[in-house]
C-alpha cells in the first residue's frame, strides 16, 4: 500500500471559485481533482507497470496549480486489490479499479457487476514487422545527438521528463530510447492522443457504409428534426464544431476543474449521456471548440455500431485494427456505462503507436487491404475553419493558416505534419512528404509549447534522415 499527501489552501480556492462560477461547478472541483489523479495511477499502476510515487510526483509537477491541493489529498495505492482511493479533507473521494482486459475506471459503485471480456487469439498481423524485437539503437550519429537531445533535461523548470522516443522511417524503426523505467512493452497512456485513435475507428466505420460523415449523428437524444442538435455530424464531432455546452479540454491546469467536460468525466457514470444532454452554446459548423465531449459521442457511435457493449467494441477494435496491424500492446478504458473513453484513456507501447501513424501514411491500406476510405488520410489533415491551435479532423494539422499551425512552423516543423496529440506531451506525428512517424510520449508542462522538446526533435529527426 502507497499512502502520499497530494495535491495548499483548500478552503480558500474552494471559495474562490464559487465566487467565480457558483457553488454548482464548485462542487465539482473536489470529486475531478482525485478522479483524475485516481484514474492516471491506476492506469499507469496496473496497466503500465509503473512506480505510482513516480507518476503521482511527474504528474503533480506537470499540472500548473496542482500544488493548491497537494497538502490535502491522501492517495492509497492498493497492490492487492488493484485499485487506488483518492481523497481530498472529506469533500471529495474517487475510486479507480483495475479489471483484467479492461484497465481502469473510475469507479461510481458498479465495478462488480463487469463481466470478464474474453477475446479470440489475435489474428496474423498483416502490417510488416517494424522492429526486431530489442531496442533499435539509432542509425547515424545524427540521430542519437537528435534522441541525446530529447531526453536531456533543462537546468531549470519545466523539466521534459522524456520517457519514449520512436523514430520510425518507410515502416521500419530506425531509433528509439526509453527512460529508465519504460522499456519497448510498456503501454503508454495517451491522453488526448487517444482522440486520433478514436477517429481511426470511426474512419473504419465509414468506410464499411455503417456511418456518414455529413449525415445527422445517429444520437438517440437528437433524432427529432424540431431539436437544434439534430444538425450535428460525425465530421463536427470530429472536428469539434458541434457547439455543445460543455466548456473547454485544451487546459491541463486546476482551473479546468471547473469546465463541465469535467464534471462529465470525472463525476457522471454515463460520460455520453451527459455530454448528449448538453444544450448548444454555438450552431452546429459554426465554431471550433475542442472538448473530451465530442469525441465522448463518438465514442458512444462507436459502442452502438460495434454491437452495444465493452467486449463488442474490443473484439470490433481487433479485428479491424489493432491486430491487423500487429498492436499487441493496447489497452482500452471505458466508462461505468461501457462506452470507451475514447478521448483520453488508451494505453500502448510506443511501436503500436508508431503503426497508427504508418497506417496514415499508406492511405488507410495495409498489406493490400484498405482499412480507412480512400483520401481519409488527407480528410483529418484537412484544416478545420477558425480552430486557431490548428485542428484536423480527429487530429492536429500543419495545413492552413491557423496561429498553432504557423507557430509550430515557425519552430521547425514542416508544413504536412500531421499529428495526435495529449496533454503532458504525448506525440504521434507523420509526415508524409519524409516518409517519417516520430513518437514522443513524457509528463511535461503543456506550457511554453517548447518546454517539451518537440518542435526540436521534429527538426533534428528531419535532418538527420534526409536522403536516406
Amino acid at each position: 500500500m502507497t499512502r502520499r499527501r497530494l495535491l495548499p489552501a483548500l478552503v480558500a480556492t474552494t471559495a474562490l471559485t464559487a465566487l467565480v462560477v457558483g457553488g454548482a461547478r464548485a462542487r465539482d472541483v473536489p470529486k475531478v481533482a482525485t478522479g483524475f489523479i485516481a484514474s492516471v495511477l491506476c492506469s499507469e499502476t496496473f496497466v503500465s507497470g509503473l512506480d505510482p510515487d513516480r507518476t503521482l510526483s511527474e504528474t503533480r509537477a506537470a499540472m500548473p496549480g496542482a500544488g493548491l491541493l497537494s497538502w490535502a489529498m491522501d492517495v492509497r495505492v492498493d497492490r492487492a486489490a488493484k485499485d487506488v482511493s483518492v481523497t481530498l479533507l472529506g469533500l471529495g473521494r474517487s475510486h479507480a479499479v483495475y479489471r483484467d482486459g479492461l484497465g481502469c475506471h473510475v469507479d461510481h459503485g458498479e465495478s462488480r457487476d463487469w463481466p470478464t471480456v474474453r477475446l479470440s487469439p489475435p489474428q496474423p498481423a498483416l502490417l510488416p514487422d517494424i522492429a526486431p524485437p530489442h531496442v533499435v539503437a539509432p542509425a547515424t550519429p545524427a540521430l542519437a545527438a537528435a534522441l541525446d537531445r530529447a531526453f536531456a533535461e533543462p537546468e531549470a523548470p519545466p523539466f521534459r521528463r522524456t520517457h519514449a522516443v520512436l523514430v520510425m522511417k518507410d515502416g521500419k524503426v530506425i531509433a528509439e530510447r526509453y527512460a529508465p523505467g519504460f522499456t519497448l512493452d510498456t503501454p503508454l497512456l495517451g491522453f488526448s492522443a487517444t482522440k486520433s485513435m478514436t477517429a481511426t475507428l470511426i474512419g473504419i466505420l465509414v468506410h464499411q457504409g455503417k456511418l456518414s460523415l455529413h449525415a445527422p449523428a445517429p444520437v438517440a437524444a437528437w433524432q427529432s428534426e424540431s431539436d437544434p442538435r439534430h444538425a450535428i455530424t460525425v465530421d463536427h464531432l470530429l472536428r469539434h464544431t458541434a457547439g455543445l455546452a460543455l466548456g473547454s479540454s485544451l487546459q491541463a491546469s486546476l482551473l479546468s476543474a471547473l469546465e463541465p467536460v469535467n464534471r462529465m468525466k470525472f463525476v457522471e457514470p454515463d460520460r455520453a449521456a451527459f455530454a448528449e444532454s448538453m444544450p448548444l452554446k454555438t450552431a452546429p459548423g459554426a465554431v471550433s471548440n475542442y472538448h473530451d465531449g465530442n469525441t465522448v459521442i463518438l465514442s458512444h457511435l462507436i459502442r452502438d455500431a460495434a454491437g452495444g457493449s465493452a467486449a463488442d467494441v474490443l473484439r470490433f477494435a481487433h479485428r479491424e485494427l489493432f491486430d491487423p496491424l500487429g498492436m499487441a500492446s493496447v489497452t482500452i478504458e471505458f466508462d461505468a456505462a461501457g462506452t470507451p473513453e475514447g478521448s483520453s484513456q488508451m494505453l500502448a507501447s510506443a511501436r503500436d503507436w508508431a503503426r497508427l501513424g504508418q497506417l496514415y501514411l499508406d492511405d488507410g491500406v495495409v498489406a493490400g487491404r484498405r482499412f480507412l476510405p480512400a483520401g481519409w488520410a488527407d480528410y483529418v489533415a484537412t484544416p478545420t475553419p477558425n480552430a486557431y491551435v490548428g485542428l484536423g479532423a480527429g487530429f492536429w494539422t500543419n495545413r492552413g493558416d491557423s496561429f498553432g499551425a504557423n507557430y509550430r512552423i515557425a519552430h521547425g516543423w514542416p508544413r504536412d505534419a500531421v499529428f495526435a496529440k495529449g496533454t503532458l506531451g504525448q506525440y504521434v506525428i507523420f509526415v508524409p512528404s519524409e516518409r517519417l512517424v516520430i513518437a514522443r510520449f513524457g509528463r511535461t508542462v503543456n506550457w511554453p509549447p517548447e518546454a517539451d522538446g518537440v518542435a526540436q526533435l521534429v527538426s533534428d529527426v528531419i535532418a538527420a534522415t534526409r536522403g536516406e
